[in-house]
């Protein structure tokens, strides 16, 4: 990870990507509690992960990624991604949208801004997604 990375990401982490890494962790947690959400728990643990050190990394579809589809990728994938839309995958997205608009007053927050607007995107639809090192993307894998 860059010096770059590192510095944003410790900004993020005070400017609100801390308690946003624990609202996808609180929601993995009921998710696993509930045995039957195990699929969604992990996906959840990962997101808050990145959702916590943003920079430096990205997400991107796993089947474009590897080249090859997966149970969480096709069919299965959409069906665990309305459920987990209805059950968790709202609130998180309309929590990283208050944090993006009160981030995007500042001049200085708008970058911050703009990667919360992103989670918010993958909030709504996690399952099938891959985080992945930025330095790992090679040319003509991941666009």
């Amino acid at each position: 990870m860059s010096l770059l990375s590192v510095l944003l990401n410790v900004l993020w982490i005070v400017f609100g990507g801390l308690w946003m890494a624990i609202g996808w962790w609180i929601a993995a947690i009921i998710m696993a509690i509930t045995i039957i959400g195990l699929p969604w728990a992990r996906a959840a643990f990962n997101i808050g992960f990145y959702t916590l050190l943003p920079f430096g990394q990205r997400a991107v579809p796993r089947d474009v990624y590897t080249g090859r589809e997966d149970t969480g990728t096709g069919a299965f994938g959409t069906i665990g991604n309305i459920i987990w839309f209805v059950l968790a995958g709202w609130w998180l997205a309309l929590g990283h949208l208050i944090t993006a608009i009160g981030l995007a007053i500042t001049i200085i927050g708008i970058p911050f801004a703009w990667a919360h607007l992103k989670l918010a995107g993958i909030s709504l639809w996690p399952i099938g997604m891959m985080i992945v090192p930025t330095d790992d993307l090679r040319p003509g894998r991941v666009q």
